[in-house]
């Protein structure tokens, strides 16, 4: 099995799996994330934002392909949905966990992940065709 393979057919345990750390990483108090002053520079920060929701919104839109539901209205709640997802996270870091902060540019990267991976989604969904 390849791992486009794997990927289709593990996708709504994938996607569970991957919401679930994304909250773990989300939760973990600030003196466990590693701070390194030439990575801020990079803005490596915004970087795993963006990555961590890009992979998460491909999960959730293979999901839905997989299960025949991908339509207009279906793809606009799962996109919707890890917005807010994001959203709700970076509120919870600046009223709930402990040492973290919420962070605009951070939702802001949230949110550009999830539109990145529905675009590169839309674009690429012909590979699960013949699965």
């Amino acid at each position: 099995m390849n791992m486009i393979s794997f990927v289709y057919k593990k996708s709504p345990w994938l996607a569970v799996c991957w919401t679930a750390i994304i909250f773990i990483l989300c939760c973990t108090p600030g003196r466990f994330i590693p701070t390194t002053n030439w990575l801020e520079l990079l803005s490596f920060d915004k970087f795993v934002h963006a990555s961590i929701f890009f992979g998460m919104s491909v999960l959730w839109l293979i999901t839905l392909l997989k299960y025949n539901k991908i339509t207009t209205l279906n793809t606009i709640i799962v996109l919707a949905g890890c917005i807010a997802y994001g959203g709700s996270l970076e509120i919870m870091q600046a009223t709930v966990f402990s040492q973290r902060s919420g962070d605009w540019l951070d939702f802001i990267a949230n949110s550009f992940g999830c539109l990145m991976g529905f675009w590169v989604f839309s674009k690429k969904k012909s590979i699960f065709s013949n699965l």
